[in-house]
């Protein structure tokens, strides 16, 4: 395994380490405002939400690591407190990455990027039309994290007013997530489009799993099954019944004469489409 020391590691080399392993990010396309109510408009991968109540959200212009100097986003944001931070539908990703050339003061990268500015209600800068989710916000305190190149500087906003289109919220109001089609940066230029690799795992707090250390030593030391596929199975909060064990075997009497990892993967087969109980209806067979 390669081992990596940050303080042997030149900047450039760790910033492309970092940035390629811990992906993909969301992306905040910040709107913001100069002094003199120029408008400029950037996308953050380092970005996230932090806090419901009251409802924050952080992202990070960096120094630059070529020459250390500070992105034009980060000096409105100082100068004047407010930032719009659009989220990145795939609809968008093409005009938000042209977004991200780094123009001269007082260029403004809506016209560039062929973006229609809207106007807030609270805050100041515009908000990014084409985005299906848009928050404006009022910046609670800015962090910087260093004075070299490669420091971030966290962005701390509060959330005044959001804003959804209708087109993506489900029946019930809802965010649908496909119908949402957000993009995630990773490494280089790589994304990564959500909708296309979306998959559900049960939360764990709205139930108790007995947990891997409690399933039975074969299952737990098999040869056959995954790290993720006992992660499943120690997910249920208890065992089938005997007899439902007996009557599923009734139905497939092929599992009780099956070999110990043949009954593994036939099981596996079973948790590949979610079906933890018949999983376990045939580990116990």
């Amino acid at each position: 395994m390669l081992t990596i020391h940050p303080s042997d590691t030149p900047t450039a080399k760790l910033h492309g380490y970092l940035l390629s392993t811990v992906a993909p990010r969301p992306i905040a396309l910040a709107s913001t405002i100069d002094a003199e109510g120029n408008p400029n408009l950037s996308p953050f991968s380092f970005f996230n939400v932090f806090s419901a109540n009251p409802p924050i959200l952080i992202f990070s212009p960096a120094r630059r690591v070529r020459d250390n100097t500070t992105k034009h986003t980060l000096e409105n944001a100082m100068a004047t407190g407010e930032v719009v931070i659009n989220v990145v539908s795939y609809d968008m990703v093409q005009q938000t990455s042209l977004s991200s050339t780094e123009y001269g003061q007082g260029v403004n990268e809506f016209e560039k990027a062929g973006f229609s500015m809207v106007s807030s209600e609270k805050v100041k800068p515009f908000r990014v039309k084409e985005s299906p989710v848009q928050f404006e916000c009022r910046i609670k305190e800015i962090k910087q994290l260093g004075d070299q190149g490669g420091a971030g500087n966290l962005i701390i906003c509060e959330v005044v007013c959001m804003h959804i289109d209708e087109k993506v919220l489900d029946e019930k109001g809802n965010v649908d997530q496909v119908k949402l089609d957000l993009v995630a940066r990773a490494g280089g230029s790589y994304y990564s489009r959500a909708k296309d690799s979306f998959f559900e795992i049960p939360k764990p707090i709205l139930q108790k799993g007995i947990g891997i250390d409690q399933l039975p030593e074969k299952v737990r030391n098999s040869e056959v099954l995954t790290g993720n596929d006992l992660g499943q199975l120690g997910n249920v909060e208890g065992l089938p019944d005997l007899s439902d064990v007996n009557k599923f075997l009734q139905d497939y009497p092929r599992y009780m004469t099956s070999k110990i990892n043949e009954k593994h993967k036939f099981a596996q087969e079973f948790l590949k489409k979610n079906d933890v109980e018949s999983a376990w209806k045939v580990l116990l067979s």
